[in-house]
């Protein structure tokens, strides 16, 4: 048993085809699909039984789980340990945030970074997921809301001032109606944000005419006369073609928190990302 189709394993147990997992890893799927019947072989047990749906583990798959996130919890550890004591600034570094906050807040620091630092690669990861530290899918992340693994430093960052918005030269609504107003919304499945709770408050009749899970898409929306957004301050300053709304009162502003994982804190390459971000972002 090699430990890269333990990998391949565990790569297709959380993604559920092999496609997804190869995508993942880097590997085709034709390739993924020799290692793991060779993983199956060597262990003399099925591990996943292909359905239409995709691969679902069997029994013996459910009961090496455990035992490979084990393996791979102390491979990455070693890797975190080895990463931690590098002499030099070079290599890759995986950053994940929202993407507003990558394009309008993170690009500049990353520009002056490169200039700075030109051995080291920084990938930017701006998709809505959740990147695990622990498992080094991305080594530095900023989230909206605290880190609560054990595992990581973390500390806040800034906090961020929301505002209200409309097309500019559109017609400004008052607080308290919003009869006819359209609404450019977060996605349902964001629909418990703060900002959602407050607009639909201050403007209880107002309609939702679009949503979207991306605020560039929002503030876009609102430029073209699409509605009425809440978007953070930084975002909306950086939009043309739209202007502020004045409802009484602003919108709830959220706080960024910035972590890694411990086991980088003596890795000079993300150290020094770090100290430029606090310098150049931090409240």
């Amino acid at each position: 048993m090699e430990w890269s189709d333990v990998r391949i394993f565990l790569s297709v147990a959380r993604h559920g085809t092999l496609g997804a997992a190869a995508r993942r890893l880097g590997q085709t799927q034709p390739t993924m699909g020799r290692r793991l019947r060779a993983l199956e072989a060597a262990l003399g047990h099925t591990l996943f039984q292909r359905t239409r749906e995709g691969f679902v583990l069997t029994d013996e798959g459910q009961a090496m789980l455990p035992h490979a996130e084990r393996m791979e919890e102390e491979a990455l550890a070693l890797e975190r340990e080895l990463a931690g004591g590098e002499a030099v600034l070079e290599g890759l570094l995986r950053v994940s945030c929202s993407d507003w906050f990558g394009v309008v807040l993170l690009t500049p620091v990353l520009a002056e970074f490169a200039g700075l630092h030109p051995r080291v690669t920084v990938e930017l990861l701006t998709d809505p997921r959740v990147y695990s530290l622990a498992r080094r899918e991305a080594d530095l992340a900023f989230r909206i809301r605290p880190f609560d693994e054990p595992e990581v430093i973390s500390r806040r960052l800034l906090s961020i001032p929301y505002g209200v918005y409309v097309q500019a030269g559109g017609p400004h609504p008052t607080a308290g109606d919003g009869a006819g107003v359209p609404l450019v919304l977060m996605d349902t499945a964001f629909g418990g944000m703060p900002d959602v709770a407050w607009i639909e408050r201050k403007l209880p009749n107002a309609r939702v005419a679009t949503r979207s899970n991306n605020r560039e898409v929002q503030a876009r929306l609102c430029a073209l006369g699409a509605g009425i957004a809440v978007l953070p301050r930084p975002l909306a300053d950086a939009t043309p073609g739209i202007e502020a709304v004045d409802l009484g009162e602003p919108p709830p502003g959220r706080d960024t928190f910035v972590g890694y994982h411990r086991d980088l804190r003596r890795q000079r390459r993300l150290r020094a990302l770090l100290d430029l971000v606090i310098a150049r972002l931090a409240a």
